[in-house]
């Protein structure tokens, strides 16, 4: 037959042979979370954001707590962190698998305020604070969720979820979750009690990766027994049954200055406080919040935002609650003699307070002086 004549037999179709695209794979979980329990405590980014990073390598910490800019002021720092910045904090980072990272939003954040132009104020703030946390590469970012001032609980609510869902529009948030935290009940702020931390979660996770970030302090403070045994057991099935415990992947763990049910926001050193060593030992160690011993959630961190009254007492209460845990000998090795206080700062920062002592006594003066005057100019009419 001709060569142009022949028919050519076709190939046997094999579904082997079909291109399959290859299935996304799933993602990694992050270098810090190994299994390890993870203990740090707040640390200062003053002279540059690095220096946090390495205050709390040197204070024995595997995880960590910051501002992202002053937390006392409207325009606090930059809105926006250079890029090199960021990039050499989070490379850092990764070469000493520190984690989570936890960044503290501004104090003067009010997201349930009702003043038109302190919410707007607070929601641009709060924008602010996710850009740059985000940059930082931050997990969770904590807030407080605000005041009701002269509305009702439930209006506070929706203005808090509103405004949280407004802050994050147009803004990739990566990894980044964020934690409303429960509040001591001082005045008419929103989140003493876990059904309202459940109410404001229950609008946002349709929407936003969000959770909690309880305080041991302030549960105390409000009415939480967390001291006793009984009492732990109890808290620990209201949290479970509210906000969720697989929802809370960070505990701010703060002794208490004030008695159970004081609704005052104070924080005492570990161990030394109205909680007491034996309870943060309970807490600590307790099968249903550290994920070793138990049933608790992978990664959860333990972090102290205690006083520093004096130059090391940061180093001793991050040590206190690696030892509380059980787990003093897998503690990171701390630098022997560091503290975030140095002798020079502490006598600086005195100075500063007993100038500001004299300023507000000398006023306090003048005023009653004042007035004594005002008062003798009508008697003499």
């Amino acid at each position: 037959m001709p060569e142009e004549q022949r028919i050519a037999v076709p190939t046997e179709f094999d579904p082997e042979d079909e291109y399959r695209p290859e299935p996304e794979p799933e993602p990694l979980p992050p270098s810090w979370m190994d299994g390890r329990v993870r203990i740090g405590i707040h640390t200062s980014i003053a002279g540059r954001y690095l220096n946090a990073l390495e205050s709390a390598r040197k204070l024995g910490c595997n995880a960590l707590q910051i501002f992202s800019a002053s937390p006392r002021m409207w325009q606090g720092g930059p809105a926006r962190i250079p890029e090199v910045d960021a990039a050499a904090f989070q490379a850092r980072r990764e070469e000493l698998r520190l984690g989570p990272l936890v960044v503290h939003a501004n104090y003067l954040i009010n997201l349930a305020a009702v003043q038109p132009m302190l919410r707007t104020r607070s929601v641009q703030a709060f924008h602010d604070e996710i850009v740059r946390a985000v940059a930082l590469g931050a997990d969770f970012l904590v807030v407080h969720p605000g005041a009701r001032g002269e509305g009702s609980t439930g209006q506070a609510i929706s203005t808090i979820v509103d405004s949280l869902k407004q802050a994050t529009k147009r803004v990739p948030m990566g990894g980044l979750k964020i934690l409303i935290e429960n509040t001591s009940g001082m005045g008419t702020a929103i989140g003493s009690r876990l059904e309202e931390v459940a109410e404001i979660l229950a609008g946002l996770l349709r929407d936003l990766p969000s959770g909690a970030c309880l305080d041991t302090a302030h549960l105390f403070a409000a009415g939480y027994d967390i001291k006793s045994e009984n009492g732990l057991a109890s808290t620990i099935e209201q949290i479970d049954s509210t906000v969720g415990l697989e929802n809370v992947p960070v505990f701010h763990a703060n002794d208490s200055k004030v008695p159970l049910g004081g609704r005052v926001d104070r924080h005492e050193h570990i161990g030394k406080g109205k909680i007491g060593r034996e309870a943060f030992e309970r807490i600590l160690r307790h099968p249903r919040l550290n994920s070793p011993a138990g049933e608790g959630l992978a990664g959860r961190a333990f972090l102290a935002e205690t006083p520093i009254d004096d130059p090391g007492d940061d180093r001793r209460n991050v040590a206190m609650l690696w030892e509380l845990a059980g787990l003093k000998e897998q503690a990171p090795e701390a630098e022997k003699g560091f503290s975030m206080l140095t002798p020079a700062l502490k006598k600086k920062i005195s100075a500063q307070r007993a100038q500001s002592s004299r300023r507000i006594a000398k006023k306090t003066v003048r005023s009653k002086m004042s007035r004594r005057k005002g008062s003798a100019r009508k008697k003499g009419r």
